[in-house]
């Protein structure tokens, strides 16, 4: 449906977004959720590729549909789906062998090998930060090193930026910093400024093969939506304020959680910037690393298998 706020929408997007940073994306917005924007990624790459696989990452979460669950790397979230998960495959996410293992080995041999046993896949997709796969940050280097790999095989690179993305990192997009450009980008969540459900999938131009009326439905981006989320592009990202604070905020985070971390032997500190967490796997960790009345209060929250994490938000 064609509306004025949708079109403001639209041309601010453009204006404070896609332009400064020279991304060229066509903007298409599937129903209002993060698993709806993964699922029209999927299927596109799917369609322009004409190969039905896909390579996710292990502890990746990318929603509760089934095609979502089929590359969502939790086993729990994964049973509820009835059915088999088929036609995708799971490789190690940065950091998984703790560097003992050169990034990207088994997919740079597997691709080109044939007889490898693994077809080539339409695309892989990835989270720069994984946030229910207990905030667990790839390196800049390794998601270069994936979009180069992709680029290589003509393989889709999908950044799922459900989570990271709208500034959660500092920058609006969370792989911005990795300097690479995702031939697919899925957004939801806070896109829409004040928390009505909204969903954007941004794909190359050169992607956009969709028949009329070939991915439709109800709900496809809504007029409250688009006046909230219009309203917050221009009050957040007209310049870099909001970026200098979120990094005053990561700092002191960032120096909260170690010292809470300090105090728990084998605890760690993970993710980038607001999204971190402090981590360990022992099972006394509750009760050693209360915070002090200065600091804000931590939350509970098991984000990733074999590990209890501690979430902080700055004051």
């Amino acid at each position: 449906m064609k509306t004025v706020a949708k079109r403001r929408f639209l041309e601010t997007f453009n204006e404070l977004i896609l332009k400064p940073r020279k991304y060229d994306y066509k903007v298409m917005f599937p129903g209002p959720t993060g698993t709806n924007s993964v699922e029209a990624a999927l299927k596109l790459a799917r369609k322009v590729t004409g190969r039905p696989h896909v390579l996710s990452f292990t502890n990746a979460f990318h929603g509760m549909t089934l095609g979502s669950l089929a590359v969502t790397g939790n086993s729990m979230k994964r049973q509820g789906a009835g059915v088999p998960l088929t036609y995708t495959s799971s490789m190690p996410y940065d950091g998984f062998f703790d560097g003992q293992t050169q990034d990207f080995l088994w997919l740079r041999h597997a691709l080109e090998d044939s007889g490898s046993g693994l077809d080539k896949p339409a695309a892989v997709i990835v989270e720069t930060v994984q946030g229910e796969g207990g905030l667990r940050a790839a390196r800049a280097s390794w998601l270069r090193g994936l979009a180069e790999l992709c680029h290589q095989h003509g393989i889709l690179l999908i950044v799922d930026d459900v989570q990271a993305g709208c500034g959660r990192t500092g920058t609006f997009f969370s792989f911005e910093d990795a300097a690479i450009t995702p031939d697919i980008v899925c957004m939801s969540k806070s896109i829409s400024g004040f928390g009505l459900p909204l969903s954007l999938t941004l794909f190359k131009p050169e992607l956009d093969i969709w028949k009329p009326g070939e991915h439709n439905g109800t709900f496809r981006g809504h007029n409250p939506a688009f006046v909230t989320g219009t309203a917050a592009l221009e009050h957040f990202w007209q310049d870099r304020r909001l970026e200098s604070k979120v990094a005053g905020l990561a700092s002191q985070l960032h120096e909260g959680l170690t010292q809470i971390a300090a105090r728990t032997e084998g605890a760690h500190v993970r993710g980038a910037a607001c999204s971190r967490a402090s981590t360990t796997r022992t099972t006394k960790w509750q009760a050693r690393s209360r915070p002090s009345r200065s600091t804000a209060a931590c939350w509970w929250k098991p984000p990733g298998p074999r590990a209890r994490s501690s979430r902080r938000c700055p004051r």
